[in-house]
């Protein structure tokens, strides 16, 4: 379902956020000092507002009530992220989720307003660390408590070996979740046979992807 978010901000981070919001679907509005800046992302969105988010006047003209969701991508000026994750809670704004880039900002953010704080640099380095530090780790996403959705290859180990032979949750501690040949199979059962260089999406943790390889 389509739903209607406020971007407050749109340099690098906001920019890109908004792009991707425009791609799944949904209605933007975006609001930022910068002209320029919001020229550039006028396409993927269904209005752009130039105005100063630390202005209760102005975010009145807003009608932040009306939004699914809000979303503070201010990066260069943490004062007006605060301010602003503070008047969006004020008015009544359903969900606000903030940028961050220390820990003391997220303390700060979530004790004035902010649902949920993302570190979009931290994120990104720790995605760049795992991703490119292995030659057997083609994506992940991260989910919660070290927990994450990896594209592996198969281990020379387990080629023509089926997953039920393997036992890869009791032994290993992750689960299969799909096989990729031309396109991706989900339909795995026990008698699902691996074949040395397919991939294979599995969730678990990375200590123990990295154990998987290692042998550690």
């Amino acid at each position: 379902m389509a739903k209607s978010v406020l971007v407050i901000g749109a340099g690098r981070f906001g920019k890109y956020t908004i792009m991707k919001l425009h791609e799944l679907g949904h209605h933007v509005l975006v609001v930022d000092k910068s002209e320029e800046r919001l020229e550039r992302v006028l396409p993927y969105t269904v209005s752009a507002r130039i105005g100063d988010s630390t202005s209760e006047e102005f975010m009145k003209t807003l009608g932040i009530r009306n939004f699914d969701l809000c979303i503070v991508a201010i990066g260069d000026n943490f004062l007006s992220s605060l301010e602003t994750t503070f008047l969006l809670s004020e008015l009544g704004a359903q969900k606000i989720v903030s940028r961050a880039t220390s820990g003391s900002q997220e303390k700060f953010l979530l004790r004035n307003g902010a649902d949920e704080v993302v570190f979009p640099e931290r994120q990104f380095g720790s995605w760049t660390a795992i991703r490119y530090s292995s030659d057997y780790i083609s994506n992940y996403i991260e989910l919660v408590d070290d927990y994450a959705v990896f594209e592996i290859t198969v281990p020379q180990r387990w080629d023509s070996k089926r997953i039920g032979e393997l036992q890869v949750r009791k032994n290993y501690n992750l689960n299969i979740l799909g096989v990729k040949n031309e396109t991706m199979d989900m339909s795995i059962t026990d008698k699902t046979v691996l074949k040395q260089g397919q991939v294979m999406l599995v969730l678990g943790k990375n200590s123990d992807v990295q154990k998987l390889f290692t042998g550690r």
